[in-house]
Formats: structure tokens, C-alpha cells, sequence
């Protein structure tokens, strides 16, 4: 069979069963055992189906995001997440779509503590959505920016996604660490400027209600006692990686014990507080994986039909210009997102794509930040968005298709960012010229 129809068989199938009302990962499941039995040479494919499901999570790049999940609960668990969140909540006063922006900012900052997507989508719904409802929120300005503000931990360090990016693409991790922070900034700072201006001109979006006026001191002196230490938590990770003193499973593992020694600090911890965070990280970590499992043996059916391979050939031998090329690895890696996890496009792709850029005398850390925000698209768009599966799962009493149309304008914030850094390189360069020179 030729590598276009077993693509278009093995896309179409999933969206089919997808829109029959078949959950993801067992959409992808069926598919999986369709094309390993009729691909992959019958029973012999099932087994090499099983044996791939199995070596795509026995995969020791993925244990720093488990921990960066746990690193993540325990703050949640302890009750130091929320705390600082409502410290941010008191400062930001009477801010247009307040929770709104207290979800941008607080994601941000989540984001240098957990490094986990997962887990900062968690926090923040777990954490606002419950008032952001009772405050008569609408979708796009509740859940929105709670979903979009998540990808930004694939960009700020510690990015797991980003670490194992590098890795797999021969791609400086130092330099794509910090050459990631000034996009992510400029994304939180658009996302901000969206809700402020919508807030702004529909206040129906964002209802206003009464709160307690304070002065200013009253509002500072919380921020700068339960978030300013927290700081403490993004040097102990990115600053041991940056410093080469330990590997980023070892950071991420340092990062679990600053955050226990900061509940420890501010008398939060507890021994069920601790329990329970393990058993949200066990939960959290088991879905992960178990949609990884999926999606892994979907591409590599791909993979073993050539389609993915013809694919990329056909893009990189059709003799158009550079930056025309490099679109079109851009526009194939945010189409892949529709369907496949971040882990699996990055193996399907950078094997091919990377050695490409450098044929063509591109940045590799230009063109890996370019990739961790389109991965980052592929994080939010339907169906396979796994963050919008964190928020169904957030708020399951809501339609799915209510949580798709209210990621949409960021989605759209963050592509444009793309456009910016594919036409001002000097954007992600500024920081790696400057730190490590």
C-alpha cells in the first residue's frame, strides 16, 4: 500500500471513531491495532505494536516530567500554591477580568516551579475555576487562559519538553532554555493584553464584583512573603542545570526537595497532604503515559510504512527557498499536533527535520524555540490537545466543544508569536549572546 493512503486510512479512521464518540485514546487504540495487524504483517505486528507501547514509556527522559508533576502537587497539596495565588489576587485589585489575570501571572510563575503543562493547568483550574464560575466568567476568559497560560511551562525552565528537545535534536539545552524565556514573556504579556482589552470592552465577559479595598502596603506584603520565596524553588532547578552540577532528572528531583522544604517553611506540610500529592502525580503521570503509549505506536505504524519519512523527503527535496521549507516543517509539526503528543512528533520529526535546518544554515535554538511553541499549539488544538483534556477533566461537567472555542483567540496569540520569531530571529537570540558568552 502506498505511504498516502496509509496515511490518510490511519488519520481519517481516527477522526472517525473520534467523532462516533470514542474516547482518544481508544480511538488511537483501535487504530493502532488496525494498522499493526494489516501494516505491520499480522500477529507479528500486534506483538511489535505491544513491545513499541512498551519502550515508548521505559524511556528515562520522561522521569523529570513525573517529578516536575510532583513538584507541582506539592505545592498544590499543601495549600502554597493557593496562597500565593491569592497573594497575586489581592495585589492585582481591581483589574479588569481580575481572575483572568491572576490565572496569566500565576501560570508564569507556576510555570518556572513546575515545568510541568500538566500540572500548571491543574493547579490554576483546580485553584480558580471553581470561582471564576460562581463569578459568572464566560468560557473564553475562564478556562482560556488557564489552558494557554499551561503551554508556557514548555517554554520557561525547567522544560522538561524543552530539555529532552535538545537532547533528541543535538540542540544546546542551556542555549534553548534561556533563549525560550523572552517568547514566553511576550506570550504572557499578549495573553494579558487580550483579556485586559476584551475585559475592558464587554464587562459581561468578566462580571465586577465588590472586594475589600486595602492600601498598598497590604496588598505588596503578602506577595512578597508567599511568592518572592518561591523564586527560591526556579534557582535550584534551572540554576543546577545552567550550572552543569546535576542532569535535568536530577534537577527535577532537587526541585521535588525545595518545594518540600518550602511547605516544611511555611508550616504546610503534612503527612496526608504529601500522600495525596503522590497519588494526584500517580494519576496524572499514568494518563500521560498511557496517552504517550498511543500515540507513540501510532506514529511509529507511520514510521514503518514510510509515510512519515516520504513525507519529510518530499518536503525537503522539492527545491523551494529555505524559509519556505522551514514553514513547511513548522505547518507539519503544528498539523501533527492535532493528533499526536508532544513526545511522539518531536521523535517523528527532528530525526528528519534538524539535519535539514542545518543543510540549510539555520539556527538550531531559532528554529527548536519555534518548535516548543508550535508543540505548545499542539498542547491546546482539538482533538488531541492534551490540555484541553486537563481541563475537561478540571470541569467534566462541561462541553468539550465550549472548552475547544475558548482556547481558540490564544492559540491564535501564540501562532502569531511564531510569525514575530520567524521574522525577528534576534528575539531568541538576545539572551543566550548576553549569559553565555
Amino acid at each position: 500500500m502506498e505511504w498516502y493512503y496509509v496515511l490518510s486510512c490511519m488519520f481519517l479512521g481516527v477522526i472517525f471513531l473520534l467523532l462516533a464518540g470514542v474516547p482518544v485514546v481508544f480511538s488511537f487504540l483501535t487504530m493502532n491495532i488496525l494498522g499493526s495487524f494489516f501494516i505491520m504483517g499480522g500477529d507479528i505486528g500486534i506483538q511489535q505494536m505491544v513491545r513499541n507501547m512498551q519502550s515508548s514509556v521505559a524511556n528515562f527522559s520522561l522521569v523529570p516530567i513525573v517529578l516536575f508533576v510532583l513538584m507541582g502537587e506539592i505545592l498544590l497539596q499543601s495549600g502554597v500554591a493557593k496562597k500565593a495565588i491569592d497573594s497575586i489576587d489581592k495585589l492585582l485589585a481591581k483589574t479588569p477580568g481580575r481572575l483572568s489575570v491572576v490565572a496569566i501571572i500565576g501560570g508564569t510563575i507556576f510555570s518556572s516551579l513546575s515545568g510541568s503543562t500538566m500540572a500548571n493547568t491543574a493547579i490554576l483550574g483546580k485553584t480558580l475555576m471553581p470561582e471564576m464560575k460562581a463569578r459568572g466568567y464566560s468560557p473564553s476568559i475562564s478556562m482560556g487562559p488557564i489552558m494557554a497560560v499551561g503551554g508556557i511551562a514548555m517554554l520557561i525552565p525547567p522544560s522538561a519538553l524543552a530539555v529532552l528537545l535538545g537532547s533528541m535534536g543535538k540542540i544546546s539545552i542551556n542555549s534553548l532554555l534561556i533563549a525560550s524565556i523572552i517568547p514566553a514573556l511576550i506570550i504572557c504579556f499578549l495573553f494579558f493584553t487580550y483579556v485586559f482589552v476584551r475585559c475592558k470592552l464587554n464587562e459581561k465577559v468578566a462580571p465586577a464584583y465588590e472586594i475589600e479595598i486595602v492600601s498598598f502596603g497590604e496588598r505588596i506584603k503578602p506577595f512578597i512573603v508567599h511568592v518572592a520565596p518561591l523564586i527560591a524553588i526556579f534557582a535550584v532547578v534551572v540554576g543546577s542545570m545552567i550550572g552543569g552540577i546535576a542532569t535535568p532528572t536530577e534537577s527535577a528531583a532537587l526541585g521535588c526537595v525545595a518545594s518540600l522544604i518550602m511547605t516544611v517553611i511555611y508550616k504546610k506540610f503534612t503527612a496526608r497532604g504529601f500522600y495525596k500529592s503522590v497519588k494526584e502525580t500517580l494519576i496524572f503521570s499514568s494518563m500521560i503515559l498511557f496517552v504517550i503509549c498511543a500515540s507513540s505506536s501510532f506514529s511509529q505504524i507511520l514510521g514503518f510504512s514510510g509515510a512519515t519519512q516520504k513525507l519529510s523527503a518530499l518536503v525537503a527535496g522539492s527545491g523551494m527557498e529555505a524559509s519556505y521549507i522551514l514553514i513547511l516543517m513548522l505547518l507539519v509539526m503544528l498539523v501533527l499536533g492535532f493528533f499526536m503528543d508532544q513526545v511522539s512528533i518531536m521523535m517523528l520529526t527532528l530525526p528528519i527535520f534538524i539535519p535539514i535546518v542545518t543543510i540549510l544554515g539555520a539556527d538550531p535554538v531559532w528554529f527548536g524555540v519555534m518548535t516548543l511553541i508550535v508543540l505548545e499549539v499542539g498542547l491546546c488544538t482539538p482533538p488531541f490537545g492534551l490540555l484541553l483534556f486537563v481541563m475537561q477533566g478540571v470541569v467534566p461537567t462541561e462541553n468539550i466543544k465550549n472548552i475547544y472555542k475558548a482556547v481558540i483567540p490564544y492559540v491564535a496569540i501564540e501562532v502569531g508569536v511564531i510569525v514575530l520569531i520567524f521574522m525577528y530571529p534576534s528575539i531568541v537570540e538576545l539572551l543566550p549572546s548576553i549569559l553565555l558568552q
